[in-house]
């Protein structure tokens, strides 16, 4: 398991969505995840890391956005 995807996820979630206020259509949802990836390389971190811990970051995220009280920022 990565810990260093999983803390850059958590990071980038908090950052880019939950403080955010974005909303939950399928583009905003498409764009937030090549976001992330883009984020992610600039930063020395795959995609498979960040998936490794969280499995899709597609589905992560829209469930981020749907439930924001439910989002595990520990991860």
């Amino acid at each position: 398991m990565s810990e260093r995807g999983a803390a850059f996820y958590g990071k980038w979630l908090t950052d880019n969505v939950l403080r955010g206020g974005v909303g939950a259509d399928i583009i905003s949802v498409a764009e937030l995840t090549a976001k992330l990836f883009a984020d992610a390389r600039a930063a020395g971190v795959s995609e498979h890391e960040i998936e490794e811990e969280i499995g899709s970051a597609y589905e992560a995220i829209l469930a981020a956005i749907a439930n924001p009280d439910d989002t595990d920022q520990s991860k």
